[in-house]
């Protein structure tokens, strides 16, 4: 192609492009055609035939290089029924997955999903999934059943975003904090969890924190009061104790990210009572 004018070069490069984005891996073409039939071909994946290229079906993204399927995103549809399918652990290039307002969605969420080393972004909210918690560094499972405790091994993955909200997730989530940590968006609130507050260290970077409505005991660490960044704080319904940190971002916070707690005290809250003089523990 020494002599090829610069367009009919433009032209070739274009269809090669072409191609490839119109290509459909044979692994992750089985590998859909084996979740549409784990979920009983809903009419939601009416587009997914054998005569048309999976980079072309509904709601399934590619990569425009590489043709592998990258991207799986299914919403608001209450007929789907079924549980997550293990297959979705196929799709080996997966970078986000996406799983809303399914509400007829039962089940575990599959161990398969941590096999995708590739996954970034993992949504499964509002559907009626039960059992443990995957990792993923985009994690959003708010709106399920999930319970059990909290993986240690998250204290291995460096979350940005967290949202473990509404569940029954119980015991120990301090794998979760860390002042090296990179989460930004931390989202606990109205699950089971018990753990010492006092014995953690928030995440430097992070700018939303709720913790409400949990079991939560120990007092507030005087190092939130250092997050410059934190524009969100919700530590109500708990068992808490001790002064409230003062300083820093702390006074745009009012009294209701603190009520109902077992005896936080000091500002914005009723004034702590001074103890006796030759008080002893």
């Amino acid at each position: 192609m020494a002599g090829a004018s610069p367009l009919l070069l433009l032209s070739f490069l274009l269809l090669v492009s072409m191609a490839v984005a119109d290509q459909c891996h044979d692994d992750d073409h089985a590998a859909l055609v084996a979740i549409d039939t784990a979920m009983g071909s809903p009419y939601h994946f009416a587009s997914w035939t054998p005569d048309s290229a999976c980079c072309d079906w509904y709601d399934v993204d590619c990569d425009a290089d590489t043709g592998r399927v990258i991207g799986l995103r299914v919403y608001q549809d209450t007929n789907m029924s079924g549980a997550i399918p293990d297959a979705i652990g196929n799709l080996t290039f997966l970078e986000t997955l996406t799983l809303h307002h399914l509400p007829a969605i039962s089940g575990a969420i599959p161990d398969s999903l941590a096999t995708l080393s590739n996954l970034s972004e993992l949504t499964i909210s509002y559907t009626g999934v039960s059992g443990p918690s995957p990792d993923g560094a985009y994690l959003q499972l708010s709106h399920n059943n999930l319970s059990g405790a909290i993986p240690t091994e998250f204290a291995a993955v460096n979350f940005s975003y967290v949202d473990l909200s509404r569940n029954a997730l119980s015991g120990d989530a301090t794998s979760l904090f860390g002042a090296e940590k990179a989460i930004q968006h931390l989202d606990v609130s109205r699950n089971a969890l018990n753990f010492d507050l006092s014995a953690v260290e928030f995440p430097e970077q992070l700018t939303y924190a709720d913790l409400s409505h949990n079991a939560i005991h120990g007092s507030i660490p005087a190092q939130v009061a250092t997050l410059a960044g934190l524009q969100q704080f919700n530590v109500s319904f708990n068992r808490l104790c001790g002064a409230v940190p003062t300083g820093g971002n702390m006074s745009r916070f009012d009294r209701y990210s603190y009520l109902h707690n077992k005896c936080l005290c000091g500002t914005p809250l009723t004034a702590c009572r001074q103890r006796p003089v030759g008080y002893l523990h």
